[in-house]
């Protein structure tokens, strides 16, 4: 009864410590879970953390592409002021060729003004209203001349217009090379060429207008004189018809047709002295129209040399064109430069960039490789501490073993 007793309360303890080792790997268990969680923790932190740096790396960059897309934008406000600034050059060059035209024009009267001042002191006693009707039509043409030099300047203008914008076409097409540049500096001189040629044959034209305009007039005068002549024949012929028809057929009408003879060698002789008194006219006018070209010869070499002093003008400020021009180019060069430079600096922080992602990435890949070196390691501990706990598990199980034969050797021997 007692050895009964005694492996009853043996097994009771067997069972108590059984159930006390269960609950030692329940607290293992426990403390495993506990620590896995904290590393779990801890790995979502630096997680968080490196994506916190990811995301604040990511808002720089693009505060800084901002800011570049600024740059940009007040890059290509200072470009349309630029060109604001350019058009505005332009106007103010329009207005200054307006305001010379108009200067030219004001000239232009004042030369017919001063003609007009000579042609009425040099107007003689005879012929007055022959020469105030000759007078009022040379103004007249004088005055058409003007509208139509008027409208051949601005159909010169309108050429200028459109030569300017094929220049500026051409520009466009032909600055991008070396050689596009010197063929338009060569198109440049040829223009300049044409246009010299094209005012050499304008005042030729002009030449040939003025010898038409003399002619004209000359034949105009002529046609008026021999009108006049014509209308003394007509009335000396009526004079003669009524002369006849009252006094033919009687002596005193015989003696006044001689008187009427007489008088009519007398009035033809003093058509003798009319036609010489328009000789002389002529030869006045002649003086005077040689005068006139010679005034108009003085005023065409002023106005020649005007136009000179306004082409070197027009080739000074074709100069300040051209050197804003190419200071324009080497500004958009510079511009071009600092473009490259930027594209450059953008292209190296891409590659820094890249070069962070690909450092992020590595580091990524250590942590993980880092944790999962830890989980093998961790795990490697948990299996050695339950190996160890195993092979103290069976130790202590051998020891009780043997206690228990110990135990039945003594039940035996007590026994016996």
């Amino acid at each position: 009864m007692r050895g009964g007793g005694g492996g009853e309360r043996e097994r009771e303890r067997e069972r108590e410590r059984e159930r006390e080792r269960e609950r030692e790997r329940e607290r293992e268990r426990e403390r495993e879970r506990e620590k896995q969680i904290s590393k779990k923790r801890k790995r979502e932190r630096y997680i968080e953390r490196a994506s916190e740096v990811e995301r604040e790396r990511e808002r720089e960059r693009e505060r800084e592409r901002e800011r570049e897309r600024e740059r940009e934008r007040e890059r290509e406000r200072e470009r349309a002021r630029e060109k604001e600034r350019e058009r505005e050059r332009e106007r103010e060059r329009e207005r200054e060729r307006e305001r010379e035209r108009e200067r030219e024009r004001e000239r232009e009267r004042e030369r017919g003004r001063k003609r007009g001042i000579e042609r009425e002191s040099k107007r003689g006693s005879g012929g007055e209203r022959e020469r105030e009707r000759e007078g009022e039509r040379e103004r007249e043409r004088e005055r058409e001349r003007e509208r139509e030099r008027e409208r051949e300047r601005e159909r010169e203008r309108e050429r200028e217009r459109e030569r300017e914008r094929e220049r500026e076409r051409e520009k466009h097409r032909s600055r991008k090379s070396k050689r596009g540049r010197e063929r338009e500096r060569e198109r440049e001189r040829e223009r300049e060429r044409e246009r010299e040629r094209e005012r050499e044959r304008e005042k030729e034209r002009e030449r040939e207008r003025e010898r038409k305009r003399e002619r004209e007039r000359e034949r105009e005068r002529e046609r008026e004189r021999e009108r006049e002549r014509e209308r003394e024949r007509e009335r000396e012929r009526r004079e003669r018809e009524k002369n006849r028809d009252h006094e033919r057929g009687s002596k005193r009408g015989r003696e006044r047709e001689r008187e009427r003879e007489r008088e009519r060698e007398r009035e033809r002789e003093r058509e003798r002295e009319r036609e010489r008194e328009r000789e002389r006219e002529r030869e006045r006018n002649i003086d005077q129209e040689r005068e006139r070209e010679v005034y108009t010869e003085r005023a065409r070499e002023v106005r020649e040399r005007e136009r000179e002093r306004e082409r070197e003008r027009e080739r000074e400020r074709e100069r300040e064109r051209e050197r804003e021009k190419r200071e324009r180019e080497r500004e958009r060069e510079r511009e071009r430069e600092r473009e490259r430079e930027r594209e450059r600096e953008r292209e190296r922080e891409r590659e820094r960039e890249r070069e962070r992602e690909r450092e992020g990435r590595e580091r990524k890949t250590e942590i993980t490789k880092e944790v999962a070196r830890e989980v093998e390691r961790e795990r490697e501990e948990r299996e050695e501490r339950e190996r160890e706990r195993e092979r103290e598990e069976r130790e202590r199980e051998r020891e009780r073993e043997r206690e228990r034969e110990r135990n039945i050797d003594q039940e035996r021997g007590r026994k016996r």
